[in-house]
């Protein structure tokens, strides 16, 4: 079984991104099950009803999120409804939402997608360590692989959370800072792992906001409005392949630049 995961999906331009790259790596690279982190989906921030089946359309199955999962209102009303929709596990208790869910792959083993937030310059939510135990415990034996998307900001952070989960989960993947990390490896234990995936979307971009915007707000220090930018795409992903025991075998860096 072979999993792609995209890197955080940016507006407009990440979606068409999606759109263009998806179908092609599912015939060419024999993918079975799709995953994306789509926070920033809707215009760089957040995701709404519309955009979340326009990405499920697409071909992926499951989308997770991060700090932006609350940034379109609009989720409240139905992210409760929207198994394939997963936030933050490490919320306090009474979020709307799930923070994993249990999905079967073609050849009928399931797999447990989770998804939690650093707090190392992130809000203070609870703690992941201790989060992600309570979602491994919950699944004891319900599950034949485990996927975590961790997303934080600090790359001790993320080591770390991999190191945490070696041999207990199938992959951890890191995500948020949308500049992908050249350090994927299959873990000791078989995890797979990645510090950052990278950012699908506008590629002459600084993280995928206009350029203009982000250079005159660090000279002038004066606010500015953030505005996805436009141009050639970028996709950002990574291929996993499973083995046998919840584990993976192989891990795949995937980045491709071209016009939209």
């Amino acid at each position: 079984m072979r999993i792609l995961f995209i890197g955080d999906i940016v507006g407009k331009p990440g979606r068409r991104a999606v759109e263009l790259m998806v179908p092609k790596l599912v015939r060419e690279r024999a993918i079975d099950f799709v995953i994306a982190n789509g926070e920033n989906a809707a215009g760089g921030n957040g995701i709404t009803r519309e955009i979340t089946h326009e990405l499920l359309d697409r071909g992926i199955h499951v989308l997770t999120m991060g700090n932006h999962v609350w940034d379109k209102r609009e989720i409240m009303d139905f992210i409760d409804s929207e198994p394939r929709l997963i936030r933050p596990a490490n919320y306090p208790m009474g979020a709307p939402g799930r923070g994993w869910g249990l999905f079967t792959l073609p050849n009928g083993k399931r797999i447990a997608v989770g998804n939690f937030c650093g707090r190392v310059f992130l809000d203070n939510l609870d703690c992941p360590f201790y989060a992600v135990g309570r979602m491994l415990e919950s699944l004891h034996g319900q599950t034949d692989y485990v996927f975590i998307d961790f997303h934080a900001e600090a790359t001790s952070e993320k080591v770390a959370f991999g190191w945490h989960l070696d041999g207990r989960a199938a992959a951890v993947v890191g995500t948020h800072t949308h500049v992908q990390t050249a350090d994927e490896c299959i873990l000791p234990g078989g995890t797979a792992y990645i510090s950052d995936v990278g950012m699908t979307g506008p590629r002459d971009s600084v993280l995928g906001v206009k350029r203009e915007a982000i250079l005159r707000k660090f000279i002038t220090g004066l606010p500015v409005r953030f505005e996805t930018a436009t141009g050639p795409l970028q996709f950002c992903a990574v291929i996993i392949t499973l083995g046998a025991k919840g584990k993976a075998t192989k891990i795949e860096r995937v980045f491709e630049r071209f016009d939209g």
